[in-house]
């Protein structure tokens, strides 16, 4: 007779098998000197060079000139030669924009953005609310990447995490706490959408989602438990998320947060309030991501804990900030601008930090 411990381990044994199993049944073999022509929906942000564009799909990667632009949502056809995990020579035959309204919002907040803001301000707004790393100049996202702020700049599981918190504020104003459940994964959802579905972004999303789920089931969640079940449940649905990097580094990085963040936080109890939460956040998540950094990257910024202080005060109010906005600017462009103008000094002084 099976105890309930047992049942537990045999089930966890069969979710790795099964994981394992769909990973190599839906991993793409791919050929080297294979000519090949993919038809494809863009689901990550392209990133943006001086001359190229480079993405993701279908587990290759892909380089294109820079123009026509292609965007996140976009409908696109590369033909090209495979080569070591690229896709290279490509030529783009198509590009099809996504008129889905949802992403035509997106766009359109972001191009506001560009049109109130000077850059790197706007990229930085458009970023911190929206996920977009498109348009971020060059020089100043490398400054970024070595500073060991880029994370910051794209919407990730922190952000997510920042509008689960405020929905659950929100909500609880207007509605019993018993059925704020639905409006709450459809914020969080959106959101999600909003800012693409990145791992990191989906992890959060699934976390919250979790957690949110829990409390209205009168549940006490452990967050190791929602971790562990969050990144079960992202690898049945998409098992190619095992060679992405950034799956990795987000479920490290919060496993370092629930393990180390409180410890470390008493231990900085001398320090002011507003640069000690910001400091034990960083070094906590530092702890578990800076080995893989370092291992894949080979370089690691020492000051990248205290710099990351420094800044992460100002991702609140600038999401906020920039999001209401953006939103405002659409039907009333002037207060939209007036909203944007209050972000100013909080985006100077994260640019100023960036660059050092």
């Amino acid at each position: 007779m099976f105890t309930k411990k047992l049942k537990k381990k045999l089930l966890f044994i069969s979710l790795v098998v099964l994981i394992i199993f769909r990973f190599f049944a839906t991993q793409p073999h791919y050929l080297d000197g294979q000519n090949l022509r993919i038809t494809a929906r863009v689901f990550q942000e392209p990133i943006r060079y001086s001359f190229k564009q480079s993405l993701n799909l279908l587990g290759l990667k892909i380089y294109l000139p820079l123009y026509p632009e292609i965007s996140y949502g976009d409908r696109v056809i590369v033909e090209g030669e495979v080569k070591g995990g690229e896709l290279i020579n490509a030529k783009l035959i198509s590009v099809t924009e996504n008129k889905n309204w949802l992403y035509s919002l997106r766009e359109k907040i972001i191009n506001f953005y560009r049109s109130v803001l000077p850059e790197p301000h706007a990229s930085l707004v458009a970023g911190i609310v929206l996920g977009s790393k498109s348009q971020i100049p060059a020089d100043f996202w490398q400054s970024l990447k070595n500073s060991g702020l880029a994370h910051v700049v794209v919407a990730s599981g922190m952000n997510v995490t920042f509008v689960a918190s405020f929905l659950m504020s929100f909500l609880a104003v207007f509605l019993p706490r018993r059925r704020f459940l639905l409006p709450a994964f459809a914020g969080i959802w959106l959101y999600a959408l909003l800012a693409g579905l990145d791992a990191p972004i989906v992890r959060a999303a699934v976390m919250g989602s979790l957690a949110f789920l829990a409390q209205r089931l009168g549940k006490v969640a452990a967050a190791w438990r929602i971790l562990l079940i969050s990144a079960v449940g992202m690898l049945l649905v998409k098992p190619l998320w095992l060679t992405d990097l950034g799956f990795y580094l987000s479920f490290v990085a919060t496993g370092s947060l629930i393990l180390f963040e409180k410890p470390i936080r008493e231990r900085l109890a001398a320090i002011p309030t507003f640069f000690r939460e910001g400091l034990a956040t960083s070094l906590a998540a530092q702890i578990g991501v800076a080995p893989i950094l370092f291992v894949t990257f080979g370089q690691f910024n020492i000051w990248s804990p205290f710099l990351n202080a420094l800044v992460l005060w100002t991702v609140p109010p600038v999401m906020i900030i920039g999001a209401i906005g953006g939103l405002v600017g659409l039907v009333l462009p002037q207060l939209g601008e007036l909203l944007l103008y209050l972000v100013y000094p909080l985006t100077w002084w994260f640019v100023t930090i960036g660059r050092l």
